[in-house]
C-alpha cells in the first residue's frame, strides 16, 4: 500500500484513537515526497538500509542521517521529507494518535529534495 508521501507501508498493528505501528519502505534512491500531518505525531525508528530525513518546524530546519538504530521523531506541525541511499531504507514507526481514515492526514509542502 501507498503512504500518501509516497513510500510503501505496510500496516501492524493499531489501538483504535490511540496508536499504530506500521513499517515504511523506500525503495534505493527513492525521495518521497514532503509532507506535514495535520493531527498525528511519529516516533521512527531505522531497521535496514540508510538515508536521510529532512525536518522543518518550530523555527528550526535539519537533515538527519538515517542509519540503523537511529531514532526521530516527527512532532505534530512539521514538514518532513524522507530519502533512501542506494541500499534502500526502511523504517518502522509508532503514530500517535493512531493513523485516520481518510486521505486529509498527510498535506502536501515544499520539501528540501
Amino acid at each position: 500500500m501507498r503512504a500518501p508521501d509516497g513510500s510503501t507501508v505496510h500496516p501492524r498493528a493499531r489501538l483504535d484513537g490511540l496508536a499504530s505501528f506500521a513499517e515504511f519502505v523506500l525503495e534505493p534512491s527513492q525521495v518521497s515526497a514532503a509532507v506535514e500531518h495535520a493531527t498525528v505525531q511519529e516516533i521512527w525508528y531505522v531497521t535496514a538500509g540508510s538515508g536521510d530525513l529532512w525536518r522543518r518546524g518550530f523555527g528550526q530546519e535539519e537533515v538527519v542521517a538515517m542509519v540503523p538504530g537511529v531514532c526521530a521523531t516527527i512532532p505534530l506541525g512539521t514538514a518532513f521529507q524522507f530519502r533512501a541511499s542506494e541500499q534502500g531504507l526502511h523504517v518502522v514507526a509508532v503514530t500517535v494518535p493512531s493513523w485516520p481514515d481518510g486521505s486529509d492526514e498527510a498535506r502536501l509542502t515544499t520539501g528540501h529534495w
